[in-house]
């Protein structure tokens, strides 16, 4: 505890001292026509020798900006750059004192029409329209980072312990590079494994679907885009990254990537394969495939629930092009293996209204699943009006997967109720074909738009499979199930949906849109089981409580229309829709067929308003209300008796589920002094919802059913706030986090109906400093707390609380040496009394640099304080189980990882810095 405040104090003292050289510098940007004042124009200082941003800021809405930055004794420049403006450029000599260069005036410049593009330097940040792009080059990152550790320096954006991206408090749900994908679109791949040296900008802009980006509508969606630029004089050369490695309890790991740029042409090429939970592809500089750490959230196995240990193989190539003017061409082929072993072991105490249920289970499993993924995209423009946009995709997955259990029941007064064994194979194979076809057609009158979009996503799915069990019930006389059978199912199911859509503006604001959804859904479920027959020695008997035949058919037309009002501050969407369906199940079980045919006639409905108070500062309004049919599983009152202790039996008088959902949100982001707030809310209404129930007999068993409910709803509330404070070297981000989240829940336990108030509370706290190159430190501190009241029930009451404490720290010094450390430690108030509650997971890693830093040498440990456990405890409204899985413990890694890459521009980019130096 001393060492760490004299750390403290050593910091402090450190940064008053470098607030003796702070100056002020300040201004206000004014347009010279109409004498307003200009909000969000870059200020921003370079050096005249090399242009190398100093520092930067943004005005605020009266124009107004503030620079803090240290003496600078030697010559700059003052640069001022607006959108449509002419930049202004001031050659200053030296900046050693405090100094307001008031009034300063910007000429809109006459050629920057809506099409034309006016080349100029580009400033740190710059508001373009809808979209806000930082300039890569402005934000100084150690030569090897990769594009996260990027966007961890730009203003407004927060990459979180769980990997998450967010900017101005909107979640980032797809990123693109140069516009098209990079294998997904979840970021996972870019973030962790393309260098930060090769962008020029990150642009920030509202998430579109196809459709709406082809119809250059306004974004539906309240999450956000990132598309990384590359720079045109490295968008030709290569670069990648091979790993390998060896450890203890005969862990390895090794990857595999390499990437070929040639202007508009793009292939990259990764493989990898390890046997340390890693199912994903990450390639971090400090601890490469581990799991548990460095935002890892693709493949980090968790630490409180992770079940199984899984070894993992994969491959992929992503290619991309533009083979004519007007044609793109986007693709990927993935090939995945993983293979899963587990043992496990629970108690689980269920709650009856007649007595409690003790059952005490164990299994052990091993799960292969193989996979090829093939994705392409075609985007090409038949005219400068009409573009068509086709997406296939094909998946095929193999999954095999045995199986050996147990379980024992008893009552709450030791009595014996049931007890069962079972042994299983099974094997599946899946073949998916989804496809989407957008056609778009833009009009000469501005907004007036035609889009065509055609899906179908057909899938068969084949499963054999091979089930031995024993189940003994010691109450109520019942016989004992006793099976030896096989079972082949076959399950088939192929949508298809068109949507038509035309937009006709009616003002310069205001346009309306009418069209139809066409959806046409098929389901056949072809379910055969047989029993060993001991006189042919063959599985040749069918069972015929076991076989099952089963049809669903949905066709449904939705004529919609919707009304759009847009003005310069804020925008009204309203949009509707009625979905008449035709609803038509069939069902053929022991002998009996079943018929069960609906209609429906379902609205649905959407608002959405959002006001821009500044180009920082928004608030959006969304309402939802829709219609859900459930499954024809959830309608067929048709026996599934598949699990000997659990009989399942659908409800031909379900209604649909009825909700609506409200969301609010308010986000205010200040870029002059980089820091930020945001709140938001949402509540879910529930007037008729499916819930499960179950009857228990004298044995234990259960027969479970499906009946609606009304009157359920959860609302949330949650907020942000963060802030980025830089001194010289010093950089310094922290922020707080509050979640809330009340829910009123109902649920059923033999027939008898029961109430559920549940609150949840999670703060969270967070902080990163950052000392130049050679140091980073980021703590970060979460509560979650739960408390479920009860009414009607035997239970008055439950609540749990957890408390997490995670600590990065990366040290880069001294030179070539690169020690880092993830230290985390859980406490979790519902682990059962046979565990412990409360356990450290602590992973370290140090490597050294040859080579120019190309190749490094690591020695890792994964769980150095080998704590590391899978002890959960689930409680739910009516029962709490305890479970032991078999988890990564402690293992010693030894790695070499080699870098390479080589430019086109690389050679002549040296040449020239040397002549700027002589």
């Amino acid at each position: 505890m001393t060492k760490s405040l004299s750390l403290l104090l050593f910091f402090l003292f450190c940064y008053t001292a470098n607030a003796q050289n702070d100056i002020l510098i300040k201004g206000t940007v004014i347009d010279i026509n109409t004498q307003l004042p200009l909000e969000m124009a870059t200020v921003y200082f370079t050096t005249v020798k090399d242009s190398t941003v100093i520092e930067y800021a943004t005005t605020d809405k009266n124009g107004v900006f503030r620079i803090n930055t240290k003496k600078i004794d030697k010559p700059v420049f003052l640069k001022i750059n607006y959108m449509g403006y002419q930049t202004l450029v001031e050659e200053q000599k030296s900046l050693l004192e405090s100094k307001d260069f008031g009034k300063l005036y910007l000429l809109e410049n006459v050629n920057a029409l809506e099409n034309v593009i006016i080349k100029t330097e580009a400033p740190p940040i710059a508001v373009k329209k809808d979209t806000l792009e930082f300039n890569a080059s402005a934000y100084k990152v150690r030569p090897d980072a990769n594009v996260e550790t990027l966007l961890k320096q730009l203003p407004g954006v927060d990459v979180d312990n769980d990997g998450k991206v967010t900017v101005n408090g909107r979640e980032v749900t797809q990123f693109l590079v140069n516009g098209k994908t990079f294998f997904d679109k979840d970021g996972a791949m870019i973030l962790k494994n393309l260098p930060a040296e090769i962008i020029k900008k990150v642009q920030v802009s509202d998430f579109k679907t196809k459709k709406e980006e082809l119809a250059k509508q306004e974004s539906s969606s309240d999450n956000s885009t990132i598309n990384f630029t590359i720079d045109e004089k490295k968008n030709k050369g290569f670069f990648g990254k091979m790993l390998g490695g060896y450890g203890s309890d005969d862990r390895y790991e090794s990857s595999l990537m390499l990437n070929f740029f040639n202007n508009k042409q793009k292939i990259s090429v990764l493989a990898s394969s390890n046997n340390i939970n890693s199912t994903g592809f990450s390639m971090d500089d400090v601890f490469d495939n581990m799991g548990g750490g460095r935002n890892n959230n693709a493949n980090r196995e968790s630490t409180t629930s992770g079940k199984g240990i899984t070894q993992s193989n994969l491959a992929g190539i992503n290619y991309s092009d533009d083979w004519y003017k007007d044609l793109a061409v986007s693709s990927s082929y993935n090939f995945s293996n993983t293979i899963t072993n587990n043992d496990s072991k629970a108690n689980q105490l269920s709650f009856l209204p007649t007595g409690n249920i003790l059952t005490e289970s164990d299994a052990k499993t091993r799960n292969e699943n193989t996979g090829n993924k093939i994705n392409l995209e075609l985007e090409y423009k038949l005219n400068p009006t009409t573009r068509i946009v086709f997406t296939p995709k094909f998946n095929q997955t193999r999954v095999n997967s045995d199986s050996s259990s147990s379980s024992f029941s008893e009552d709450e007064n030791g009595a014996s109720l049931n007890e069962s064994t079972a042994e299983s194979h099974k094997e599946n194979n899946t073949l998916n074909f989804a496809n989407t076809l957008n056609f778009n057609k833009v009009f000469e009158k501005k907004n007036r738009n035609l889009s065509f979009v055609f899906d179908n996503n057909n899938t068969k799915a084949d499963t054999d499979a091979l089930n031995i069990s024993e189940t003994i019930f010691y109450q109520d006389n019942k016989p004992n199930d006793e099976r030896n059978q096989t079972s082949s199912n076959r399950n088939t199911n192929d949508i298809y949906s068109l949507d038509i859509e035309y937009t006709e503006p009616i003002t310069d604001s205001l346009r309306i849109r009418f069209g139809s959804d066409f959806d046409w859904k098929n389901e056949i479920k072809d379910q055969k089981t047989f029993d060993f027959d001991a006189g042919s020695q063959s599985y040749s008997d069918i069972n015929e409580s076991l076989t099952t035949y089963t049809t669903s058919r949905q066709n449904s037309v939705s004529p919609k229309f919707g009304i759009t009002l847009q003005k310069n501050k804020f925008t009204v969407n309203l949009d509707t829709k009625t979905s008449i369906i035709a609803y038509d199940n069939h069902g053929l079980y022991l002998g009996k067929e079943t018929d069960l045919n609906k209609k429906y006639a379902l609205p649905f409905g959407t608002a959405q308003f959002r006001y821009k108070f500044s180009r920082s500062k928004n608030l959006a309004f969304k309402y939802d209300y829709s219609n859900t049919l459930p499954a024809s599983s959830f309608l067929l009152p048709i026996a599934n008796l598949s699990n000997p202790l659990n009989t399942i039996i659908g409800n031909p008088n379900l209604k649909p589920v009825e909700k609506s959902t409200a969301n609010f949100s308010f986000r205010n982001f200040d870029f002059r002094t980089r820091s930020g707030y945001s709140l938001n809310a949402k509540g879910d209404y529930y007037s008729t919802d499916i819930y499960s129930t179950s009857f228990y007999d004298e044995s234990g068993k259960r027969t479970t059913t499906y009946v609606n409910t009304s009157g359920t709803y959860t609302f949330s509330v949650g907020g942000n706030w963060n802030q980025s404070v830089k001194k010289d070297a010093h950089v310094l981000r922290y922020g707080l986090a509050l979640n809330g989240t009340y829910t009123f829940d109902k649920g059923f336990t033999n027939a008898v109906m029961y109430n559920a108030k549940s609150t949840a509370v999670t703060p969270k706290v967070y902080l990163s400093y950052e000392y130049g190159e050679l140091l980073v430190v980021s703590p970060s501190y979460s509560l979650s707390y739960n408390e479920t009241k009860y009414e009607n029930y035997t239970r008055d009451a439950t609540s749990n609380v957890v408390h997490r404490v995670n600590l990065q720290t990366t040290s880069y010094w001294p030179a070539n040496l690169i020690f880092g450390n993830d230290f985390g430690y859980t406490y979790n108030s519902n682990i059962s009394s046979d565990f412990k509650k409360d356990f450290f997971l602590w992973n370290t890693s140090l490597s050294y640099g040859f080579l120019d830093k190309k190749l490094y040498a690591k020695i890792k440990v994964y769980d150095v304080l080998n704590q590391n456990q899978s002890a959960t405890r689930t409680i739910s409204a009516t029962s709490i189980r305890d479970e032991e899985n078999t988890v990564l413990k402690r293992y010693v890694m030894f790695s070499v990882a080699y870098k390479i890459g080589n430019f086109a521009a690389e050679k002549g980019g040296k040449r020239k810095q040397r002549e700027r130096e002589e």
